[in-house]
């Protein structure tokens, strides 16, 4: 996904790029015959439990709605973004599409996707939080549907937890940043006294470090794009830097982390994971997946929220939702909003968040006893998703330059120890600034 979720296992698993009809989406687009809607799904669903929900979705909708047909197309994550951009301008762009709420600003902007609010039933609006909607809302439009979420866990070695003897965190009370410091010292060991760190309390993935450390700075109170009247700027103040700034010193100073993870991605620390190389790994709920598949038998595993920066802040942290849009140039509007609350009714969504192994938005089917079980982590992720907030990043212009010109090789470097956190800010923030004015203009 462009910038909302990390892509690691969407990347090792992407499903074929044909998008049956990209390529760049030719002869999509909506249509009627002989009196019949015909509407173009774009889905990017990955997962084989995930594409089959879908499908059996989409055939559903057909078997009940003969008069409103939709077909099925298959997209990837890795080249969507310049796929619908190519789609948009050539006319030719699906009816209903299948994003995530990073890229809809710039959608949005350029007068691709329509402004649902006029379309929407009052069911689905009233059932989707506010805090959710504020992700895909833009200059007072709606444009898009937010229906699958996933919050950032720590993923802990049981057994390695439980020897050491520290707190086990809930979401009611979960380890404080500081907290987490500590532990990650009482979980690095040195087993047979050699002078090598056999486990690591920590691995922290910064193959594309932006996201998450924008998104985690809100739980100290930060947040580093912020409004100044009707413009966006990037501050980087003690709240902003406060999570980072622990990165660096585990890696760096305490050495509570490996810098060998600073260059992988969340796929790629798994391996380590289950050698007890490392004790924690803070990933995206999704992973959980990967984990159960590939764990080998008899290894324990548990899904921890992540820590907070204490009182008002809670277990705050940025989400970027996967979204549900439609075409400005759709002719059958009503029809693709139908379709979409079809798709996101209450029983539905379970199946998809389920089969993403992710979170619904809707509030009903986060009641839904399938999600509120221990398994696999399932009632933590539904514990921490009332107090999740829309990523810093929604909504801003120019974000995803900065974030590729200025933002990954900055955070790169910094937790690589190449640089302090004052360089750290004149980057992210100076440099940051003037590509943003110039989208502002």
């Amino acid at each position: 996904m462009r910038a909302g979720f990390p892509r690691g296992p969407r990347r090792a698993l992407a499903l074929a790029a044909a998008l049956l009809c990209l390529g760049p989406l030719a002869g999509c687009g909506s249509g009627s015959d002989d009196g019949v809607v015909h509407l173009d799904y774009l889905s990017l669903a990955w997962q084989q439990e995930s594409v089959e929900a879908n499908k059996a979705l989409v055939e559903e909708w057909n078997e009940t709605h003969p008069d409103v047909q939709v077909r099925y197309v298959q997209g990837s994550w890795d080249d969507v973004h310049d796929q619908l951009l190519t789609s948009f301008m050539g006319g030719e762009a699906p009816d209903i599409i299948h994003d995530d709420a990073s890229d809809l600003t710039d959608f949005a902007n350029g007068g691709y996707l329509a402004d649902l609010t006029g379309y929407l039933p009052g069911g689905l609006r009233s059932d989707i939080p506010q805090e959710s909607w504020d992700t895909t809302t833009y200059d007072g439009g709606i444009y898009g549907v937010p229906f699958l979420v996933e919050p950032r866990v720590l993923i802990a070695n049981t057994r390695l937890l439980q020897e050491s003897g520290v707190r086990i965190p809930t979401t009611e009370h979960p380890w404080t940043w500081e907290e987490f410091e500590e532990v990650s010292r009482t979980l690095t060991r040195d087993t047979d006294g050699d002078g090598e760190r056999d486990t690591y309390g920590v691995a922290w993935s910064m193959k594309e470090p932006v996201t998450q450390s924008v998104n985690l700075s809100l739980s100290t109170g930060g947040r580093l794009f912020y409004r100044e009247g009707d413009e966006d700027v990037i501050r980087y103040g003690a709240a902003d830097a406060s999570v980072a700034e622990l990165i660096n010193r585990q890696v760096n100073v305490d050495h509570t982390a490996p810098d060998s993870s600073l260059g992988m991605s969340g796929s790629d620390t798994l391996p380590g994971f289950f050698a007890g190389r490392y004790a924690l790994l803070p990933l995206n709920f999704s992973y959980r997946q990967q984990v159960q598949q590939q764990a080998p038998d008899g290894f324990e595993w548990s899904v921890l929220p992540m820590p907070t920066g204490g009182g008002e802040y809670g277990l705050a942290q940025g989400v970027a939702p996967q979204t549900l849009s439609v075409a400005e140039d759709s002719d059958h509007k009503q029809a693709a909003v139908d379709f979409i609350a079809f798709l996101t009714r209450a029983d539905h969504v379970v199946d998809l968040a389920r089969g993403d192994w992710m979170l619904p938005t809707s509030t009903t089917a986060l009641a839904d006893p399938a999600l509120n079980t221990g398994e696999y982590g399932w009632r933590t992720g539904v514990e921490i998703a009332a107090q999740l907030r829309p990523s810093p990043v929604l909504g801003v212009r120019g974000y995803p330059e900065w974030k590729d010109k200025v933002a990954t090789p900055a955070f790169q470097e910094y937790y690589a120890g190449e640089f302090g956190v004052d360089e750290l800010r004149d980057r992210l923030a100076g440099d940051g600034n003037r590509i943003l004015d110039r989208y502002q203009r």
